[in-house]
């Protein structure tokens, strides 16, 4: 009599079980060099051992054998080096309800350039789509770190920390511009830590902050951030996509029709105000004209800033539909980017930023909803964060009028100064001071605000001594 055949079933790839995750990271180092199979399928062979044994004595039953169920390999990952890490393993781009689309071609760097980029990242930002390893968006691309800078680059499918670098060249720090990428992929163990986050553009001059597009819980988030990385900052590696059209990528080999110019990244908000005398002031004036700024500048933009700057800038954000302090006539990240990229609204005839009040120096501008600054209120993420911003005015309810942040820039020497001191004494916060307050900004200044602002739970860039309007309102509230 034929006993009952049984056969193994093989996991699901992406199987999360402990098991399964333990042997896809051993497996490369595995003697047999073969998956052992489901813990379940382990329990399977004992039953189907005991059944065998009792098919030896008992009446012949008849069995219908299991179909043996396989799964292919994930396309361009050689075996064992799949991710053990929480993001998604290589994927084609999925279509509407999760199915997956055919393979997709060899591997090849698709041509777009650095706006495109920039814009498609924007757009998952917009839509605050939701973390996961396991869903697709719309677009077919997976919704993790790694899913989102290949939507971001327009990777013919997903990648993962340990395949996105084959579309990319290493670059040096000072070589990031916006587009590029900073990869951590901890090889040794992926599922610690590996990351990746493409870069905006720095937010100051000492290009220690800048602004990062990145896919993480809750949901897609463009944030000012240290350089490298929040943790694990020596281990990121930055990167440039090779089929990048602009800038000195390695792969913009394409038509001249493909290419446009190369674009100034945006320098930082130390290099615009009143007194600033550069070049990235007399580039900016050129920007604004060509958005329809020309009615401002009674002469061509030169490098010194004057109020026709700002009526400029200021006219041009609100052109974009930006109110209040995000429309203060300082150009911050966002404002530059649609500047360089020529994208948003140009300035309509007629527009006169003049017919607004007035405002002395301020912080740059805000961000429209659906972008994430990660900084308190008021800390606004055109700045170095934390820097000061806001328009001076009159007292509101016991608090002076915030006096803007070219009152507390290195060197500066004013009441405001002095003010800020006193109430830092007042509240506690002036052990960093061996004389006065008086009214020269110091490293003892800003060190007590930075006390000041950790004080109230703010981390990172959001407590780095530069005091902004909410600093300001809850020193003196």
């Amino acid at each position: 009599m034929e006993s009952p055949v049984f056969e193994e079933f093989d996991p699901a790839a992406d199987c999360d079980c402990p098991g399964c995750a333990h042997w896809r990271r051993v497996l490369p180092h595995s003697a047999a060099g073969r998956f052992p199979g489901h813990p379940a399928a382990r329990r399977t062979a004992a039953v189907v051992a005991a059944l065998t044994t009792a098919a030896i004595i008992a009446p012949a039953v008849p069995a219908v054998a299991a179909p043996h169920a396989r799964h292919p390999a994930d396309p361009g990952v050689p075996a064992g080096d799949g991710p053990g890490t929480p993001q998604g393993k290589m994927a084609p781009l999925h279509g509407p309800g999760g199915q997956a689309a055919p393979p997709a071609s060899p591997a090849r760097a698709p041509l777009i350039s650095r706006a495109d980029i920039i814009e498609r990242a924007r757009s998952w930002v917009a839509q605050r789509v939701p973390y996961s390893v396991r869903s697709y968006w719309s677009d077919g691309y997976r919704q993790d770190c790694s899913g989102y800078v290949s939507m971001a680059w327009k990777l013919p499918g997903n990648e993962w920390t340990g395949s996105l670098g084959k579309y990319a060249e290493r670059i040096t720090k000072d070589e990031l511009q916006p587009g590029d990428m900073l990869l951590f992929h901890n090889a040794s163990d992926p599922h610690n830590g590996s990351h990746v986050v493409l870069f905006g553009g720095w937010t100051n001059s000492a290009r220690t902050h800048y602004v990062a597009y990145e896919q993480t819980r809750p949901h897609t988030r463009r944030a000012t951030t240290p350089y490298a990385y929040w943790s694990n900052s020596a281990r990121y590696v930055p990167y440039r996509y090779l089929g990048v059209t602009d800038g000195t990528a390695g792969g913009g080999s394409g038509p001249a029709t493909d290419a446009v110019p190369a674009r100034t990244p945006f320098p930082g908000v130390a290099y615009f105000g009143p007194g600033a005398h550069n070049r990235y002031v007399a580039e900016l004036g050129r920007m604004l004209v060509r958005r329809g700024a020309g009615r401002f500048f009674a002469a061509p933009p030169g490098p010194r800033w004057t109020d026709a700057h700002r009526r400029a800038t200021r006219a041009f954000q609100e052109a974009q539909g930006w109110r209040g302090a995000a429309a203060d006539g300082l150009p911050g990240p966002l404002t530059w980017e649609l500047l360089v990229t020529g994208t948003g609204r140009n300035i309509p005839n007629g527009a006169s930023a003049s017919t607004m009040p007035g405002l002395p120096a301020g912080h740059s501008p805000s961000l429209p909803a659906g972008h994430s600054s990660g900084l308190p209120a008021g800390h606004s993420p055109g700045l170095p964060a934390g820097s000061p911003g806001g328009a001076s005015g009159p007292s509101s309810h016991g608090v002076p009028g915030y006096p803007g942040r070219a009152s507390f820039r290195p060197g500066a020497v004013n009441d405001h100064v002095t003010r800020l001191g006193r109430q830092l004494v007042k509240k506690g916060f002036g052990r960093y001071y061996t004389t006065g307050p008086g009214p020269r900004w110091s490293e003892a200044d800003r060190r007590n605000v930075e006390a000041f602002q950790r004080a109230q739970g703010w981390r990172g860039g959001a407590a780095d001594g530069c005091p902004g309007p909410e600093t300001w309102r809850r020193l003196f509230s």
